[in-house]
């Protein structure tokens, strides 16, 4: 999907009101995420690079928290940039 903050996808198909939006510049996956119940989150959080990601998900296993791998989906990502 596509609007004008650029190709996105729903992460939470359950919540229509998340999305994560991609980018790709010089072969990496750029993402940011978006919620309409924090506005502010976009703008105080910017695009963030796959590689990154990956590091932060050890953190994540560690805590047996949220896991980016649910959220931030490389497989997905590149599907709607390819749209």
């Amino acid at each position: 999907m596509k609007d004008e903050q650029g190709k996105y996808y729903c992460p939470f198909p359950q919540n229509r009101r998340v999305r994560m939006y991609v980018q790709e510049s010089e072969g990496m996956v750029y993402f940011r995420l978006w919620n309409a119940d924090d506005p502010e989150l976009w703008t105080q959080h910017g695009w963030v690079p796959y590689d990154a990601i990956i590091q932060a998900q050890a953190m994540y296993q560690q805590k047996n928290d949220f896991s980016p791998q649910q959220a931030y989906d490389l497989n997905i990502a590149r599907a709607v940039l390819k749209e």
